[in-house]
């Protein structure tokens, strides 16, 4: 029996992601999100859906209808499929139900990989949210928005993404860079 010399084969990915700073990225006089969608894809009518963390929505509690009429006023480019509510803090990562939730609805709208899912959170929810991009068809397009101090300056400019499972936090997970993270000073306004 002969043996033959094993093939070594390697290859290098190069990721660029971009770094946004704004503020009130939903007001209408704010072209920010509507050009970087815009820059993915000049054709338009690119499919987006939300993921939003409940806690920030209840500090926020006009958000969801900044984002609605943001996406209307836009609507050539920006086509909003729908907007999602998940728990915030850690918790969001314990339940994987969470993530079924996400991938149920990337499936049921139509999100490909021309398409974005867009995490408004603190860390957890950027955390998981990512992973459920990352995993649905291989990697959809993720833009973060992170709403706490920690988010802008950590988890959301970095290239992690986890769920906790078995007890054992950050045992699921991905190195998955988001398409842009954009950081909105208003998020943090509301902070304690």
């Amino acid at each position: 029996m002969s043996h033959y010399k094993p093939i070594e084969q390697s290859f290098k990915v190069t990721y660029e992601y971009k770094l946004h700073f704004t503020e009130h990225l939903f007001g209408l006089n704010n072209p920010l999100f509507k050009e970087l969608i815009n820059d993915y894809n000049p054709k338009g009518n690119v499919k987006v859906l939300f993921v939003i963390d409940s806690g920030v929505q209840e500090c926020h509690p006009e958000l969801l209808g900044q984002i609605t009429a943001y996406c209307r006023e836009f609507g050539s480019v920006v086509n909003l499929t729908e907007i999602i509510s998940v728990p915030g803090g850690e918790q969001c990562k314990n339940d994987y139900s969470n993530v079924e939730t996400i991938l149920e609805a990337v499936n049921n709208n139509g999100i490909c990989r021309h398409s974005f899912v867009v995490a408004i959170g603190g860390g957890a929810v950027i955390d998981m949210v990512g992973y459920a991009a990352a995993i649905a068809h291989r990697g959809v397009k993720l833009i973060r928005i992170p709403t706490t101090v920690l988010s802008q300056n950590d988890s959301a400019v970095g290239v992690k993404n986890s769920i906790n499972i078995f007890g054992k936090k950050n045992f699921l997970g991905t190195f998955a860079p988001a398409y842009a993270i954009i950081n909105d000073r208003h998020f943090l306004t509301t902070l304690e």
